[in-house]
């Protein structure tokens, strides 16, 4: 009987994985590609059986352990449609459960307690457990959601950059720079457009913050409208005895000063992230599995 667990988180940029014992030390850990598995399913399984195999190769473990190794696997998308069923009948663990990057992000910033976590990366997504129940929103691709996202501040910098062009809607210094990047030829930025994936959109969120911060008007307004969407996200999850609400992810921090005042009081630093999140999770399965528990 396996004696190791491992947890993935699979990002949109970058899918990490670390292999840990029963009682959750983590022995090893690896580091691959994205998996986002609403644009790229196929590539997005290759890099999460690659991170599993780095984090078993940094433990000292070959890479045929996969096979004995209980998982628990976290992805935006898994609540989509089979995406997540497709996943996981794929997974070569001897047991492999995926679900939804919010659940292991919970994990990671509460661990068992109740709260509120937004995860805002390449992708976003909010979660909520309200006396040991679940509820979760978002996290449904930056085409037709994941607000506040980095992809989304980079696709809404992109069309800001060609309405600037048009004349549509007035210039910036960030509109300027955008469309000096691409020759001042909105053709080619409709081609990178057709072509790019969340991550590639989600490039330019350093530069969407950099230039909000020195008063550029279109940062200025893009980070505006992220935080609107935020603040609609997490009234529609908050109670009044709610806890705590966890910000996580690589834009988190920057998100922090563009908040309403009235939720700073419950800011709280997240215990840990998503990757230890999906670790607790995947321990959770093993020593389950080890009871008889389904």
């Amino acid at each position: 009987m396996t004696e190791l667990a491992i947890g993935i988180d699979g990002g949109g940029t970058s899918c990490r994985a670390a292999v840990a014992d029963r009682d959750g030390n983590v022995l090893g850990r690896g580091k691959s590609g994205p998996a986002n598995i609403l644009s790229d399913l196929e590539n997005s399984l290759l890099n999460i059986v690659e991170s599993a195999r780095q984090a078993l190769r940094d433990a000292g473990l070959e890479a045929e352990a996969l096979s004995s190794i209980a998982s628990v696997v976290g992805v935006a998308g898994a609540n989509v449609m089979d995406y997540g069923q497709r996943i996981e009948g794929a997974l070569p663990f001897a047991e492999g459960r995926v679900v939804t990057d919010a659940l292991i992000s919970l994990q990671g910033a509460l661990g068992d307690a109740d709260g509120i976590v937004g995860a805002f990366g390449t992708g976003s997504v909010y979660n909520a457990r309200r006396d040991g129940r679940l509820k979760g929103i978002g996290g449904w691709g930056f085409v037709v959601g994941d607000q506040a996202s980095g992809a989304r501040l980079g696709r809404d910098l992109v069309e800001r950059s060609l309405l600037a062009h048009d004349r549509v809607r007035p210039a910036s210094p960030i509109t300027e720079a955008v469309m000096a990047e691409y020759g001042d030829d909105p053709e080619q930025i409709v081609d990178f457009a057709h072509t790019a994936r969340p991550k590639d959109f989600a490039r330019y969120a350093p530069m969407v913050f950099k230039h909000a911060a020195e008063g550029d008007a279109v940062a200025v307004d893009i980070v505006r409208d992220a935080a609107t969407a935020i603040a609609e996200s997490l009234d529609t999850l908050l109670w009044p005895e709610c806890p705590s609400i966890c910000l996580l992810g690589g834009l988190a921090e920057a998100y922090e000063p563009w908040l309403s005042e009235r939720y700073k009081p419950l800011l709280a630093r997240p215990k840990n992230d998503a990757l230890q999140g999906a670790v607790e999770l995947a321990v959770k399965l093993l020593n389950g599995q080890q009871r008889g528990e389904a």
